[in-house]
C-alpha cells in the first residue's frame, strides 16, 4: 500500500466526523505526521504474527544443522523479546530494540557478554528475515557489537593436571580426563562417543561438532592404554565410550562429567575444575608450542579463526623470548 492511499483511506474513515471545509486542513496535518514514515502493508504473503515468523526462523535453523540447544535458546531468548516488543515484526525500528537492550540490561543486571548474545539472536532473526524477503531492510543493522571487556581465561598448569589425575578413584576416571586433556573435545561431544568411534590402533577418533559436523581428534598413547584397559574391564554391552560406574550402567551424560570434575576439585581444594578448561589449555599449549592457528582451529572445530585465539591465551614468557628473538 502506498503512502498516499493510506492517507486517503485515513481521510475517508474520519471525513463523516470533521466539517468539509476542515478535510484539507486534515489531510495536510496527516501527510505532515507521516511526511519520514514509511507505510508497510502486512500482506498474505508474509506471515502475520511474530509467532509464525519465529516458528519459521526456527525451522530454518533446524535445516542449517543447528543443535537442539541452541534452538532452544533462540525460541527463549526471541519469545522474551517478542512479550516486550508487542509491535508485529514488519514494524519494529532499530530504537525499539535498542530500548529493549538497555531496558534488560538495568532490568536483569547482567554481564556485557550476556546482553550482546541477546543483541546477536535478535540481529540474527531479523538478518533471515531480510534474507528472506519478509523485510526490506533489519532494524539490527545499526547496532553494534556491544563491546566487552576482555577476560583472561584460567587454564590448567601442568602441576595441576597431574593432581587432579592423581585424584582420580578409577581406570574410567582417569581414561576420560587424559582423553579431555589430549583430543580439547567439548564435554558435549564426549558424552556422544560410541566405543565404535575410536581407531585404538592409529589413536584417533571421530566426534560430531556444532552443526553436526564431523571432524578427526587424536590422543596419546597413555590415553590409548588406560582407554584399553577400561574397556577391558566393562561387563555391559551399552556402545557408548563412556558409561555410569553401576549398573544398569547408562551412558555418561554432560552433568555427570561435570559432577565427577567437581568432586575432585573439591578434595584438592580447587575452585573451578570444569571440562572446558581441558580444551581451553590444549589450545594454548598447542599455540605456545608453535603449533600453526590454522591447524589448532581445526584441531578444536572452529568455524572462525577468531574464536581459537580467544581460547587460546599465549604465555607472557613465550612472548617475551620471541620478541628477544626476533626483535632484538
Amino acid at each position: 500500500m502506498e503512502k498516499n492511499d493510506f492517507i486517503k483511506k485515513i481521510l475517508e474513515s474520519i471525513s463523516p466526523y470533521i466539517w468539509k471545509k476542515n478535510v484539507e486542513d486534515a489531510k495536510n496535518a496527516i501527510e505532515k505526521c507521516f511526511e519520514f514514515m514509511e507505510v508497510k502493508c502486512i500482506d498474505e504473503g508474509n506471515p502475520i504474527t511474530n509467532e509464525d515468523a519465529l516458528a519459521l526462523f526456527l525451522d530454518a535453523k533446524r535445516i542449517e544443522g543447528c543443535s537442539e540447544k541452541s534452538i532452544k535458546y533462540y525460541l527463549i531468548t526471541l519469545k522474551a523479546f517478542f512479550k516486550e516488543i508487542t509491535k508485529n515484526y514488519l514494524v519494529i525500528e532499530t530504537e525499539d530494540i535498542r530500548k529493549y537492550l538497555s531496558d534488560y540490561q538495568q532490568n536483569n543486571n547482567v554481564s556485557k557478554v550476556t546482553i550482546d548474545n541477546v543483541r546477536r539472536v535478535i540481529s540474527t532473526l531479523f538478518t533471515w528475515l531480510e534474507s528472506e524477503n519478509y523485510i526490506t531492510k533489519s532494524p539490527t543493522r545499526r547496532i553494534r557489537k556491544v563491546k566487552t571487556g576482555k577476560v583472561f581465561k584460567e587454564t590448567y598448569s601442568d602441576e595441576m593436571i597431574e593432581l587432579i589425575r592423581k585424584a582420580t578413584t578409577n581406570i574410567r576416571d582417569l581414561a576420560l580426563i587424559d582423553f579431555l586433556i589430549t583430543t580439547g573435545v567439548r564435554v558435549g561431544e564426549l558424552v556422544k562417543l560410541n566405543k565404535n568411534d575410536l581407531n585404538l590402533d592409529s589413536k584417533e577418533c571421530i566426534v560430531i561438532g556444532k552443526g553436526n559436523k564431523q571432524r578427526k581428534v587424536y590422543f596419546d598413547a597413555k590415553t590409548k592404554i588406560e582407554i584399553q584397559q577400561y574397556l577391558d574391564l566393562r561387563k555391559d554391552d551399552n556402545s557408548a565410550l563412556f558409561v555410569s560406574l553401576f549398573a544398569p550402567y547408562n551412558r555418561l551424560q554432560i552433568s555427570g562429567v561435570e559432577i565427577l570434575l567437581r568432586k575432585i576439585g573439591k578434595k584438592l581444594n580447587v575452585k573451578k575444575v570444569h571440562p572446558h578448561k581441558f580444551r581451553r589449555t590444549l589450545a594454548t599449549k598447542a599455540i605456545d608450542k608453535g603449533m600453526p592457528i590454522e591447524q589448532v582451529q581445526k584441531m578444536l572445530g572452529h568455524a572462525k579463526i577468531d574464536t581459537t585465539l580467544e581460547y587460546a591465551m599465549v604465555d607472557d614468557n613465550n612472548v617475551k623470548n620471541s620478541h628477544k628473538k626476533y626483535l632484538e
